[in-house]
């Protein structure tokens, strides 16, 4: 079987090869499409598809590439190719900065001091750094292997590795370009031994780090319904990404607090079962690394001296500890974790003799949406505070989008307070208007985008791979699904179950991770009795009883399971595990690959055995998976034959969700579904951004938060701005989310947007076109339709209307006048005796029904009262419509009226 992968722009072909796998894994047919196509867009099926998240880093003078720490790099030793001369890339450097805008040529040829580049959406960012670096190189700046780029995807580092290539060739193979955490992996591995570890030491995911969180609780015989161990798990992340070990966390902690400190022994357990299985969690690698640099100096220095040009992309998107670590590379000192005192080996830290490096970072604060998983947008906004002699490039022109979404994004971001003002242009024109559409329901409007795709398609030519739907939360995707699946309109979603996340494919990478490190025992715990040997609870218990005792790993009390006085048959289970495990370490010592050592792991163990002889169809599934996952194992030996099974697993640990958006060779592909925070960093022709209802998007949760709804904000600018050429904005007037119709008034972005790039489809729900007709309507924009009625004031409240209700003082939404964001809330909403079609019934308004009576629905129409829950706000009521259904309504938010 001969399979080829493109990876990071180069061709890889893998040689023959016979595998358990091999009558599951033909060639290519006559459809062209690979037996393993049922993985669908994750799946590796053609020549040319990337693998799923794999992506080799550049290798310089073989293992342990990275240079020596003292400048030099690989096998040339970083030194320039052809005597000692400086490196002339294939470009001159004047050609390189052809094409280029004026502000972009600046940040080009920027030397000197640090660098922030506020990069705007679609302002070619990447085009930026990748032509800096060529110059670099082509000006004698710099030589290849003084240069480390830093982004936050495998997908991002292989786009830059692959296009610095394009520009200057070979030489770019010496340059660390790569994510923060694929950097730091590759200086802990080189530097192992200083820290205690061995070079082979795990990488727990966050699912591997919830596993061992929750024994570590059991251990302490917490009572989960108290003390959670998923949010023990969340607080210690946060807490090692601010830096904070747990040490200096129990000093903190008041005895009283019974919360607090049970997590500051649930966090030293932790970090004790972390160093006891040679394991490290994805926030150590960040944390671990600064802690390194920072108590090991010469170790530091010989970082700084090796890399003189340090380039940070997505800077607004680092959280603390990764905001220290560019601080520590880059020479400029700083504060972090503590050295011991009186420590001879560490000693105190002195000042470097290095001068600092050049350090270029790029970033937009108006695109920080990642708070939730600790980024702090001060690290951009304070940029200039922390490095005084910075020079500050602003990037306004947008390349992606037409003036007219442009527009729009600027609308919405402008309201948000501290921001530093920036305005996109586009010299490519207006273009459409952004398409705005009012559904009664959240089933109608995923009705309307999916007859919009199909128009679409009749009259522009836009094939489904253009086109992506946007949504706040994930479970916005099933109406959508239900719709396209009915229209017969091929879809992918991003964000559900990853391919490495897959139950057989996480045991079975559990089993590698195993037989790589021995003392891993969150991993041998998880394939002990897997698949089924007779192992149980109660023998599992002995084992980490023993461990315990013996203050060892779980791994090497299974080596010593005859010690404990088990059962025989018991004892008999737990020794054949045990010579598995042993046979499979010899293999890999022997020098199996990885494919060969997973093909021997899931051959010996029984598990694949066990899932052909099922006649669960999901098992057959589960089999082609573990194929994928060979055939992804077999191609990394292909396009990187020096690696070994602990650089495998490297890679496969280090994938990220963007990283799994495949690109589309040929066809007219897919829509593409998926929440804004997905997004970001891609771009579509046509998008559709849903759900724009106050309570949905913004999230109900940041309605409150000034900080929460300012992010909120941001997201929607990034939503926006994905988009080329089209642009849809839609919203139901009712959205049923947990089984219950609600009424939500529309997206307070909406009010945002000016007028004059809009135009409505619909911009009325059927609800109210039939209150407008009563004398007031609450319109799509958040204000009264041309029936009058009312209009929304400044403080957010309604007051009564003048004029005809079109956009502006006189009338409309009101959205440019003088209130805040944070005036607005989200809830009961005040109407005149019209009543404001979208607007929640007040409390008072609440009618009291008893079962059996006959209600009438402005939507659904007669109905009789089957049962009720709850009462006053809460009410809750079963109405059946007859031909309409039987709903659940809540009666705060639903226009029902007794007869």
């Amino acid at each position: 079987m001969e399979r080829c992968v493109d990876v990071g722009g180069e061709i890889y072909a893998g040689g023959a090869m016979t595998t358990l796998f091999d009558n599951l894994l033909p060639g290519p047919g006559s459809d062209g499409r690979d037996a393993s196509s049922s993985l669908g867009a994750l799946a590796v099926t053609a020549p040319g598809a990337r693998l799923p998240g794999i992506v080799p880093l550049a290798r310089s003078g073989g293992r342990g590439a990275g240079g020596a720490g003292d400048g030099t790099d690989g096998e040339n030793g970083g030194r320039p190719v052809g005597g000692g001369r400086h490196l002339r890339t294939g470009r001159s450097a004047e050609s390189l900065l052809e094409g280029l805008n004026p502000q972009q040529r600046e940040a080009v040829e920027h030397t000197g001091g640090p660098l922030l580049i506020i990069a705007g959406a679609g302002s070619g960012k990447t085009r930026v750094l990748t032509n800096r670096i060529a110059h670099l190189l082509a000006t004698g700046q710099a030589r290849p292997g003084e240069i480390l780029a830093i982004t936050f995807t495998n997908k991002a580092a292989a786009e830059m590795r692959e296009r610095v290539e394009e520009l200057v060739g070979p030489p770019a193979r010496s340059m660390w370009v790569s994510t923060f955490h694929s950097a730091c992996v590759r200086i802990l591995r080189r530097e192992h031994a200083a820290l205690g570890l061995r070079s082979s030491f795990s990488i727990y995911d966050s699912a591997d780090s919830q596993r061992l969180m929750q024994l570590v609780c059991r251990g302490l015989d917490l009572d989960p319904k108290r003390f959670p161990p998923k949010a023990f798990s969340k607080r210690v992340s946060d807490l090692k990404n601010e830096l904070i070990d747990p040490d200096e966390f129990a000093r903190t902690v008041s005895e009283s607090n019974a919360y607090e400190a049970n997590l500051a022994a649930a966090y030293r357990g932790y970090a004790d079962r972390l160093r006891q299985a040679n394991a490290l969690d994805f926030d150590d690698l960040i944390a671990t690394t600064v802690h390194l640099l920072q108590a090991f100096p010469a170790v530091a220095e010989s970082y700084r001296r090796r890399f003189r040009h340090v380039l940070v992309d997505e800077y607004q998107d680092t959280n603390h500890a990764q905001y220290v670590l560019v601080k520590e590379l880059a020479g400029v000192s700083t504060t972090g974790w503590e050295v011991p005192e009186g420590d001879a080996t560490h000693g105190a830290p002195e000042p470097s003799v290095v001068p600092p490096a050049q350090l270029t970072v790029v970033g937009d604060a108006d695109q920080s949406i990642y708070a939730f998983r600790g980024a702090t947008i001060r690290n951009i906004l304070e940029f200039e505070e922390d490095y005084p002699q910075a020079r500050t490039i602003l990037l306004e022109q947008n390349y992606r989008s037409t003036q007219n979404i442009l527009t729009a994004a600027n609308a919405v971001i402008a309201r948000n307070p501290g921001r530093r003002a920036k305005n996109l242009w586009t010299a490519e024109g207006s273009g459409p208007k952004i398409i705005g559409y009012v559904a009664d329901s959240d089933h109608e409007e995923s009705r309307f985008v999916a007859d919009e795709i199909d128009a679409l398609g009749d009259s522009d030519g836009v094939k489904p791979g253009d086109v992506a739907v946007f949504y706040r939360t994930n479970a916005q995707s099933r109406s959508l699904e239900e719709v396209l699946v009915r229209s017969g309109i091929p879809y992918k979603v991003v964000g559900g179950t990853r391919f490495y996340e897959r139950r057989e494919v996480k045991d079975a990478i559990a089993y590698l991770r195993a037989i790589a490190n021995p003392d891993d025992s969150v991993n041998i715990r998880r394939i002990l009795n897997v698949p089924k040997r007779a192992i149980g609870d109660r023998t599992e218990g002995a084992l980490a009883w023993f461990a315990e005792r013996e203050r060892i790993s779980f791994g090497a009390a299974v080596e010593r399971y005859e010690e404990i006085g088990m059962p025989a048959r018991a004892a008999g289970a737990v020794g054949e595990f045990a010579e598995l495990m042993s046979g499979l370490r010899e293999l890999l010592e022997a020098g199996g690959s990885p494919a060969e050592v997973l093909d021997a792991a899931l051959d010996r163990s029984g598990y694949l055995a066990e899932l052909r002889a099922s006649d669960d169809p999901q098992d057959a599934t589960r089999v082609e998976n573990l194929a994928e996952l060979h055939a992804v194992a077999a191609e990394f030996t292909a396009s990187d034959p020096d690696g070994d099974l602990v650089d495998f697993l490297e890679r496969v640990a280090l994938v990220a969700d963007a990283d799994q958006i495949p690109t589309e060779d040929g066809g007219d592909g897919v829509v593409t579904l998926m929440t804004v925070h997905t997004a970001k960093g891609l771009e579509f022709p046509v998008v559709f951004v849903t759900g724009l209802e106050d309570g949905t998007f913004p999230h109900q949760r940041s309605l409150a938060d000034p900080d929460q709804l300012s992010e909120e904000r941001r997201l929607a600018y990034v939503a926006l701005t994905r988009a080329r050429h089209r642009l849809y904005i839609t919203r139901a007037a009712v959205r049923t989310a947990f089984g219950v119709p609600n009424e939500l008034p529309a997206s307070r972005f909406i009010d945002d947007l000016p007028t004059e790039v809009l135009e409505w489809r619909r911009e009325e729900s059927s609800m109210q076109t039939l209150r407008g007709g009563w004398g007031g309507g609450y319109g799509s924009r958040g204000g009264y339709g041309s029936g009058g009625g009312s209009r929304r004031s400044d403080d957010g409240d309604f007051s009564p209307a003048y004029g005809s209700g079109t956009r502006g003082e006189s009338g409309g939404t009101g959205a440019r006048g003088g209130r805040s964001d944070l005036t607005r809330s989200f809830g009961p909403r005040r109407t005149d005796a019209s009543g404001g079609a979208g607007a929640a019934k007040a409390q008072a308004d609440v009618p009291t029904l008893a079962v059996g009576e006959r209600v009438t629905h402005d939507s659904y129409g007669l109905g009789t009262v089957v049962s009720l829950e709850g009462s006053g706000s809460s009410a809750v009521a079963k109405i059946d419509f007859g031909s309409g259904g039987t709903k659940r309504l809540l009666l705060r938010y639903s226009p029902v009226t007794k007869l």
